[in-house]
């Protein structure tokens, strides 16, 4: 049987039972006893850190980052959207998605056996941390990667729709796929580097929003109305936030408080630093002044692509990957609105689904250990070629790709059967806010 890859080695539950007692014995001898509890203690110190870091960006990283980037109307739909889903997605993490995700299951999906958190207790370890707070890390991935999705059909999506969809997409995408690449399914037999969520996160939430917006067709007056962001300060905020959340996001993807972590947060700074400042560069160049809003798109489409990638490359690396990332996702911005004319509200597909594509196939790129100081670095030192590697990521992008857009359709045309998707056009003109939840964001506007 192939040797399990290290990432799904670190992310796959370990509980003390399944330690055999000579080994466990050994180690203590072996070990100085304040040592070994002191990088236990250290671990979970600083996953509890980092946990509260990824939550941290969807409430309110995420809520203020797109409730800026909508019109008035629908400030408060945006920020109930992000809390409602923080809090279905929580549920359904403790019922039955940690489960599916991380359950030993097969290749394709996980069991039930964790369902409701069965036979995990307090003292129950998952790698070097107690399983309870490895569940509570994984959930917070799970809350932002269906939040993400919504950029795509901000502003015309009916609140129970959305609830319904994302619950759904929860479970029938999101669960599998995690457990393809990190609960030790298919794609971690095959050695895919994926450190934090190129694939998981970022390809599947860009894809499901551009299948969404797709479906659900454009705003009223889209293209020809200008729908500028109605409130930036709140927009760059927001992305202050995501930029410290993101630490947490890849940094705490190492799932232990050593070098590698320390790693992935740099390679995360410098990625994300590169793509804001390509991006204000490119606005400079095709429309004569650069913008808030480029800037902190840059800044996300940096993090974005150098989180599948924040585990193996070092600083070289990540300064190509950001630049790329810049470049690319400009360009995609302007190609899916412009040239294709679909209505993907905040950009999440050529943002997050593009760098996500991007970042997950140079990471079998960059993690080669034979370009000088663009080399690898971390769990990806001399496991594979770059050649190798490159089809590994290949079709890890492809398969992710494929069954997010199709299982993602589906959904979609089932809860419009059952509910409908879309506002009507006349409560789409009085905004969200009011027609939804009966709620101004600002009273003095009407």
């Amino acid at each position: 049987m192939p040797t399990a890859h290290p990432i799904a080695q670190r992310r796959a539950p370990l509980t003390q039972t399944s330690i055999p007692l000579p080994a466990l014995l050994l180690s203590c001898l072996l070990l100085p006893g304040t040592a070994f509890a002191a990088d236990t203690s250290a671990d979970t110190a600083w996953i509890l850190t980092a946990t509260a870091l990824v939550l941290f960006m969807t409430l309110p990283g995420l809520a203020l980052f797109y409730g800026g980037l909508v019109r008035s109307k629908n400030v408060l739909s945006v920020l109930m959207q992000c809390f409602a889903i923080a809090g279905m997605a929580s549920i359904l993490w403790l019922i039955v998605g940690y489960s599916l995700a991380f359950g030993t299951g097969n290749a394709w999906i996980g069991d039930f056996s964790k369902v409701m958190m069965a036979g995990i207790g307090r003292d129950t370890l998952s790698g070097s941390i107690p399983e309870p707070l490895f569940m509570l890390f994984q959930m917070t991935f799970a809350i932002i990667t269906p939040a993400l999705i919504i950029g795509g059909f901000a502003e015309r999506m009916k609140f129970s729709s959305m609830l319904l969809f994302s619950a759904l997409w929860l479970i029938l995408v999101y669960a599998p796929v995690t457990h393809w690449v990190w609960g030790g399914g298919w794609l971690s037999t095959m050695g895919l580097y994926d450190f934090a969520g190129g694939t998981v996160v970022h390809i599947t939430a860009g894809v499901a929003a551009l299948v969404a917006a797709i479906v659900l067709g454009p705003r009223r007056g889209f293209p020809d109305t200008a729908m500028p962001p109605h409130n930036m300060t709140m927009t760059v905020t927001g992305a202050g936030m995501l930029w410290v959340g993101w630490f947490g996001f890849n940094g705490g993807s190492a799932l232990a408080a050593t070098g590698d972590a320390g790693m992935a947060m740099l390679v995360t700074h410098i990625s994300a630093a590169t793509g804001a400042m390509v991006w204000i560069m490119m606005e400079w160049i095709r429309f004569g002044k650069p913008s808030a809003l480029g800037a902190v798109t840059g800044m996300v489409a940096g993090l974005g692509t150098i989180t599948p990638a924040s585990g193996f490359v070092g600083p070289g690396g990540a300064l190509i990957i950001g630049m790329a990332a810049g470049f690319v996702c400009f360009n995609a911005t302007l190609y899916i609105k412009k040239v294709l004319k679909i209505d993907d509200s905040l950009d999440v597909f050529p943002v997050h689904g593009v760098g996500g594509i991007l970042g997950t196939l140079l990471a079998g790129v960059f993690s080669a250990t034979t370009l000088g100081v663009f080399s690898g670095y971390g769990f990806a030192d001399g496991i594979n070629s770059m050649g190798g590697q490159l089809w590994v990521q290949l079709v890890g992008v492809i398969t992710t790709i494929v069954f997010t857009a199709v299982v993602t359709w589906i959904i979609l045309k089932l809860v419009d059967m059952l509910l409908g998707l879309r506002v009507s056009e006349e409560e789409e003109f009085q905004g969200l806010d009011i027609v939804l939840h009966d709620e101004r964001g600002y009273d003095k506007l009407h």
